[in-house]
């Protein structure tokens, strides 16, 4: 992939661009969004740009693809960029956009290093920014064409036929594309992106989980979050009858269908993917053992509470096992708490998908490999700019 020449000018120079990467990022998005403030504007999540969340996601990636390249040559890092095409489809970047990151990506690079970028460095990390920018690009089309949306499209009109309120903190929206187009397939633990116009005038996109399978319409839930422009909206102001901008289903982290036995282990919002396969497996018929854990502050915060144990009751082999941390009422104490998943029996062969806060998917995805479950068989969904990328599979 990378050329022998340029893979030993970047191997020299990682340790310098990695360390300097926090301070590169940072000057990029300036440069970029003075010369495109539409893009802060009407694609860019500005919490996530105010809070450094995105710029450290970015830096991560473009660490993490160059270490690749250099430590396995001959190896593509598919998942990494699976992951990114996923979100970058779902958000609608469209080819013509990767130059304009790369221009204002070199000249934040030039001016934090400084003589240090000569020629030869300058194009062996050109070459690794094309690398990844064209096979993103040749992913991302595949995508496009699958899901039958063309590059650059974020959405497309779709009433909101049905709101429902699980908890305070979170509701739940059923929608139908506006023009009476079919509804985009989807597949259980796959997020839409959903665009809506704030006061001020901002196209604000965000992604939200599929929670459900509704006949001939896309269901997905938002929990408000306390600075969260997006959400607070539609929470507030997004009535049935109204009409969004809703995307195509998109999401590298999807439920496999099989025999082998599946734990879904979800904390908090983390639920909404989780009891999207738990609706699939009900509504298929598994047959499959079903392990189902979930944490939560209390049980009045738990959105798809009931959900959760019905559609368990539903699965011939499956049951539930919950944890809050403050409960309401009677309560195992061995349940009080963070969720342990070392207290259950774990089947071999069997293969977890997590959705939840960061440090509860790295507690209990070390408690999976120390019961035996092998890191291939371990998936998860992040809400937000990946963090974890890169740093673990």
């Amino acid at each position: 992939m990378l050329s022998p020449k340029s893979t030993e000018v970047v191997r020299a120079t990682l340790p310098a661009v990695g360390g300097a990467i926090g301070e590169i990022t940072p000057l990029f998005y300036n440069k970029l969004f003075t010369a495109h403030p539409a893009l802060l504007r009407d694609l860019f999540n500005r919490g996530n740009q105010a809070n450094g969340s995105q710029q450290q996601a970015l830096a991560g990636s473009i660490a993490a693809f160059a270490s690749a390249l250099v430590e396995h040559p001959d190896v593509r890092p598919d998942a990494m960029l699976a992951r990114i095409a996923h979100k970058h489809a779902s958000l609608g970047i469209a080819p013509e956009q990767y130059p304009i990151v790369q221009e204002h990506l070199f000249a934040a690079i030039v001016e934090v290093l400084g003589d240090a970028v000569t020629p030869e460095v300058a194009a062996a990390w050109d070459e690794v920014y094309w690398l990844m920018a064209n096979a993103l690009i040749a992913l991302e089309a595949r995508l496009y064409e699958q899901a039958g949306t063309a590059p650059g499209e974020a959405g497309v009109p779709c009433e909101v036929v049905g709101r429902f309120r699980e908890t305070d903190e979170v509701t739940t929206f059923v929608v139908q594309p506006a023009d009476g187009r079919p509804v985009p397939a989807g597949r259980p633990g796959q997020y839409v992106s959903v665009q809506v116009t704030l006061p001020d005038g901002a196209r604000q996109i965000r992604q939200y989980s599929l929670s459900g399978q509704p006949d001939g319409a896309l269901q997905f839930s938002v929990k408000r979050v306390g600075d969260g422009e997006a959400s607070a909206h539609l929470h507030d102001h997004v009535r049935v009858g109204e009409t969004i901008l809703v995307s195509a289903p998109f999401g590298d982290v999807a439920l496999e269908d099989g025999d082998a036995p599946v734990l879904l282990a979800s904390a908090g919002i983390g639920c909404t993917p989780v009891v999207g396969m738990l609706t699939h497996l009900a509504a298929t018929g598994a047959q499959r053992k079903v392990i189902a854990v979930h944490a939560d502050r209390s049980p009045s915060v738990h959105a798809f509470r009931a959900d959760l144990h019905s559609l368990v009751a539903k699965l011939p082999d499956a049951a539930a096992h919950v944890w809050y941390e403050a409960p309401e009422e009677d309560w195992p104490a061995d349940r009080t708490g963070r969720a342990d998943l070392s207290q259950l029996d774990i089947p071999s062969g069997t293969v977890a998908y997590l959705c939840g806060p960061l440090p509860f998917m790295r507690a209990a995805r070390a408690q999976l490999l120390e019961a035996g479950v092998a890191a291939a068989d371990i998936h998860y969904e992040v809400f937000g700019p990946d963090l974890w990328l890169g740093a673990e599979g």
